[in-house]
């Protein structure tokens, strides 16, 4: 037994020697070669580990079987020597000691033949489960469906580590879920260790270091973050899955699986998106071109009588989850020249308009955000519409397996909201202000948020009639934060047109040195969107 246990250690070791150099195949330059060299070292290793176990367990469970009997046969014998040594006191042994010796014999001669009957099966077990193919043990080999309704999942991940300022190691570690937290428990450790605490966590796909089937999971308040990697495409999907129905915190209710069905049965019913740019045109109107001073803003349509979905949305709408940049943009907002960059975005190329605007701009704030999809809609004068826009956008994501986001810097001021790439400073969309017609916060999940823009389409007559378009986005933080600037900023902009309102609103309203709105708090990091001159120091 003790031989067996070394073979299983030492073939466990080999086993995780070749995980480590599966886990460490390239995804960019793959080599089919080496590809399959490692796969089939990966399966020799793992039947050899499977056949070593095997002999081991049974080498055990015979062990097991043997401590049963051993005590009964020295007994029984000791019990029939002291029978006839004391053959003078043999009337003090009735009959029934001898009955009773008897039946013990032949409960012995029983479990010997059951014990028996039981190795054999055994036997034929281990035969049958080494008997498999290979394809069994392969990594990426998985026949079986991926099951989006689980509310636990435990495996073997790899978790990347930072061993210095810019260096990193990947451990293979043993990962579960229980309750809302992601425990973790290292080789050999007796029990495991919370990790993170998975309530309102987001969950997203990443490219890291050129490895496959790595996902990212962030805190609520985006201060912490691990990045790990699955074994193949099934676990990669599973875990993902797991922890976004976990962080909905639905294994709180009573019957959680229940629940989680239900959620994905109703995200199979919503739209089914198309992400080709060029499709858009055969749909609903393109929201990148709410350019600020390109339409007007008409007057508010009476919303519909009952609020179906049908009513709100047409079925089969496609859906945007990006935003791109046109390269004739990029090159306007970065042609030759010095470029000056400040914390708000600005350009010293931009149009004398939008420069002039943004400078005397009463209000200027910065949210951390994270662009989830737009999708044209019937009406916009509704918070209806933008609850069922988000319902869409979400399902869609979480049916094609869409998780990967680019966070932004959405910008708010009293004319317009700005879409802002927070590495190069550009502007990646802007929407004139009295163009929102509707915006709203999501009633469970607080951290999303979406609002309605106006445009306009050309039909047939030559005249334009309204169209309407939501935008939704995550947040860092509580969408509210960001439906209360924007409505703020629609007070400021109103009261712009009348001295006396502006006056008694700057009054009611904490302001800076340089007389813009004061808001707290800014989520990007930097120093707040709102400080003047004196530069003064955000609560962030």
């Amino acid at each position: 037994i003790s031989t067996l246990k070394e073979i299983f250690g030492i073939a466990s070791d080999e086993h995780e020697a070749a995980m480590v150099k599966y886990s460490r195949l390239p995804k960019k330059r793959e080599n089919e070669k080496i590809k399959a060299e490692v796969v089939r070292e990966v399966a020799y290793c793992r039947r050899k580990q499977h056949q070593a176990a095997m002999q081991y367990y049974c080498a055990l469970n015979a062990l097991q079987y043997r401590k049963k009997v051993a005590m009964l046969e020295p007994m029984l014998g000791y019990t029939h020597a002291q029978i006839n040594f004391f053959k003078k006191g043999m009337e003090l042994v009735s009959k029934k000691m001898d009955s009773f010796l008897s039946s013990v014999s032949s409960m012995n001669q029983s479990i010997e033949s059951q014990l028996e009957v039981e190795a054999e099966v055994m036997r034929s077990s281990q035969r049958e489960f080494l008997s498999v193919d290979d394809t069994v043990y392969m990594p990426d080999h998985d026949q079986v469906p991926v099951n989006r309704a689980l509310i636990q999942k435990a495996g073997y991940l790899n978790i990347r580590n930072k061993t210095g300022l810019v260096t990193t190691a990947w451990d293979r570690l043993f990962f579960f879920t229980q309750g809302g937290n992601l425990m973790c428990q290292p080789r050999g450790a007796v029990a495991g260790g919370m990790v993170l605490d998975l309530d309102n966590s987001s969950v997203m796909a990443v490219e890291c270091e050129d490895r496959r089937y790595c996902f990212q999971i962030t805190s609520p308040n985006g201060k912490t973050s691990l990045i790990l990697q699955a074994e193949s495409k099934k676990e990669y999907e599973e875990w993902i899955c797991t922890l976004n129905n976990i962080s909905r915190q639905i294994y709180l209710t009573d019957n959680p699986e229940a629940v989680a069905i239900r959620l994905h049965q109703t995200a199979l019913q919503a739209v089914t998106p198309i992400t080709s740019f060029e499709k858009r045109a055969e749909g609903s109107p393109n929201p990148d071109r709410a350019k600020p001073g390109a339409v007007t803003s008409r007057e508010p349509q009476k919303p519909p009588s009952t609020l179906e979905p049908e009513d709100l949305i047409v079925p089969g709408t496609p859906i945007q989850f990006d935003i791109v940049l046109p390269a004739s943009e990029f090159l306007d907002q970065n042609r030759a020249g010095p470029r000056r960059t400040n914390p708000f975005g600005e350009t010293e190329d931009e149009d004398d308009d939008g420069a002039s605007d943004t400078h005397d701009s009463l209000l200027q704030q910065v949210f951390a955000v994270r662009f989830l999809g737009s999708m044209a809609v019937r009406s916009g004068h509704t918070q209806e519409v933008i609850y069922e826009a988000m319902r869409q956008v979400l399902a869609a994501r979480a049916i094609h397996n869409i998780f990967k986001t680019t966070e932004s810097h959405l910008m708010v001021t009293s004319s317009c909201i700005r879409l802002i790439d927070p590495q190069t400073q550009v502007t990646k969309i802007s929407f004139q202000l009295k163009d929102v017609t509707q915006f709203a916060a999501h009633q469970e999940n607080s951290r999303l948020m979406g609002f309605v823009l106006q445009g306009s389409d050309w039909i047939d007559e030559g005249e334009d009639q309204p169209s309407f378009s939501v935008f939704v986005f995550e947040s860092n933080t509580e969408g509210e934060k960001i439906c209360y600037t924007i409505n703020l900023a629609k007070e400021i902009s109103e009261a712009k047109k009348n001295p006396e309102a502006l006056a008694q609103l700057m009054k009611s309203m904490p302001l800076t040195n340089d007389g813009k709105f004061l808001l707290l708090e800014s989520e990007t990091g930097d120093t707040a969107e709102a400080v003047g001159a004196d530069e003064l120091e955000s609560e962030a």
